[in-house]
């Protein structure tokens, strides 16, 4: 599992980043919140734990730009506002669990390790299905499917679109997407992804679903506004 903890407290972050570790976590870390949101597009965490009062730009505020960009990992807050409007506020802004300060390490890593167990359930959910803008993928064949009708797309197009689907909603790496859609292809340009991707953002313009270009970043597939 991939986490990345965003935590101003040196202490802190050095003491939890060792814990995470020691569990076998991959821990990429963050310490600014005006750095905060670009580092979480670097590394496409799997589950992220995020304090609350960061320098630079409030917890909260790094939170629902993430959100805003389509960035749908797991966040656990982590914080010492402890009341309950603090809580109603940080599950409203798009968090998914909640620990106030002080805390018992044993119940964070159980929190932490849940959300990724959820976030990686419906990856594979996501996988088997498809299910996102009335696109499924069949099982068996592979083929894509919009309300019952088969997308006509060539191998590679149908290759992206499952690897997308898997996930809606989430910024998908461009590396990761081509090693799917080029599978052992050493000759080929990592550019190539974008001539597939250009080609399949017309094939499903009419599903209602829309397939963003991360600058820099990857992919990621979500409903038209």
């Amino acid at each position: 599992m991939k986490l990345l903890l965003i935590e101003d407290d040196p202490a802190m972050l050095l003491s939890l980043t060792r814990s995470f570790e020691r569990r076998g976590l991959q821990v990429a870390t963050c310490s600014d919140g005006a750095l905060a949101l670009g580092r979480w597009q670097a590394c496409l965490p799997d589950v992220v734990v995020l304090d609350l009062s960061l320098p630079g730009l409030d917890g909260l505020e790094v939170l629902a730009q993430a959100r805003k960009a389509g960035l749908a990992a797991p966040v656990l807050i982590l914080t010492a506002r402890g009341t309950v409007g603090d809580r109603i506020l940080g599950l409203n802004v798009g968090a998914d669990d909640y620990l106030p300060k002080p805390f018992d390490l044993d119940e964070l890593m159980a929190r932490v390790q849940a959300l990724g167990r959820r976030a990686g359930a419906a990856v594979k959910t996501g996988a088997s299905n498809g299910a996102f803008c009335g696109m499924r993928v069949d099982a068996d064949s592979g083929a894509v499917y919009h309300d019952a009708v088969l997308l006509e797309l060539t191998p590679r197009e149908g290759a992206l679109l499952r690897a997308l689907l898997a996930r809606p909603g989430t910024a998908m790496a461009k590396e990761r997407l081509f090693d799917l859609v080029f599978p052992g292809a050493a000759e080929v340009q990592l550019e190539a992804i974008e001539v597939v991707a250009y080609r399949l953002r017309k094939r499903i313009a009419h599903t209602g679903a829309q397939l963003v270009t991360l600058r820099g970043l990857g992919y990621l597939l979500k409903a038209q506004a």
